[in-house]
């Protein structure tokens, strides 16, 4: 499944400055892919993205996720009070785990922060920040 990626409007939020270790991840959200790593050699999955296989020691590598997952825990925040963060109180953030076994943590958008839950089915999006290079972000899912 490909991600959504909005473009075309304004990015308020910092700005990315991504390495050579996470410049893939943002430059496929571009593309809307949603990027993991998964150990070649032992089969585990990772993220946030590590140069090593955390279980084994091994050369890590991207995998393409089906961007779905459920909500595995989420916070609402209720303060926040740098721009342009303080328009948009409350907002929730999740950790969410995909359908592939891995934990990402983004905002969750396009529902009452209220209806947020544990367990909720979620599919990722993307937001593109800069001429290629997107932010992932979570919404209920549509299927």
């Amino acid at each position: 499944m490909a991600m959504e990626v909005v473009r075309g409007g304004s990015w308020d939020r910092p700005k990315l400055a991504p390495g050579a270790l996470d410049r893939a991840f943002f430059e496929a959200a571009a593309r809307g892919e949603l990027l993991y790593q998964r150990c070649p050699t032992c089969d585990h999955v990772q993220f946030y993205p590590r140069q090593l296989c955390t279980a084994c020691g091994g050369d890590s590598a991207w995998a393409t996720a089906s961007g779905r997952g459920v909500v595995h825990t989420f916070t609402i925040v209720r303060q926040n009070g740098q721009p342009p963060f303080k328009g948009e109180v409350p907002y929730a953030v999740a950790m969410v785990e995909l359908e592939e076994g891995v934990r990402m943590m983004g905002s969750v958008t396009g529902c009452p922060i209220e209806s947020v839950q544990i367990g909720m089915p979620v599919e990722a999006y993307a937001v593109e920040c800069e001429d290629g290079l997107a932010v992932p972000y979570w919404r209920p899912s549509r299927r």
